[in-house]
């Protein structure tokens, strides 16, 4: 089973998400793909770790390359979110191909657990214009979020903490 969490900042996605994973049963990875940049990625870093104390989850704090071997040895995967997955491979990895190798590695990830729930993030309708490089980074976005979309047998929609099934 593979579940696709997508929903803007502070929208109740990643709460949603962990009471998905924390249903199943099995051993569970969080895969956490935030890098810890400057004192406001350290505060959202801490928060999301409290947020799932006590819920049974090994952490595992993978930036890129997401793969069948990320997850060895668990039945259940949530991955933190596919937003920062695909910065870090634009601009950490300087990826020429990071629509194929971040949606293709989660896939394979995929496969290779029993459940998985991916989240991810919607910044495509706030109406602002960008700078070439960002414009870049949301496309890519854009394209690994449908790519995801169509491998998910659930797709859910979180707005102000109403989750909506799409799929």
């Amino acid at each position: 089973m593979v579940t696709l969490v997508i929903g803007g900042g502070g929208s109740g996605k990643s709460a949603f998400a962990e009471s998905i994973a924390v249903s199943y049963s099995g051993k569970t990875a969080y895969i956490a793909t935030m890098e810890p940049y400057g004192e406001e990625g350290a505060k959202r870093i801490k928060r999301h770790r409290e947020m799932r104390l006590g819920k049974g989850f090994d952490t595992i704090e993978q930036y890129s390359f997401i793969n069948e071997k990320t997850a060895a040895n668990y039945e259940n995967v949530l991955l933190e979110c596919v937003s920062n997955l695909v910065a870090n491979h634009i601009f950490t990895e300087n990826d020429e191909n990071t629509i194929e190798n971040v949606a293709d590695g989660i896939e394979k990830m995929a496969k290779s657990v029993k459940n998985t729930v991916i989240v991810t993030n919607d910044i495509f309708n706030d109406g602002c214009e960008y700078d070439d490089t960002t414009r870049d980074y949301i496309a890519k976005l854009g394209a690994v979020n449908c790519r995801l979309a169509q491998l998910a047998d659930e797709v859910y929609e979180v707005v102000v903490g109403i989750p909506i099934k799409i799929k």
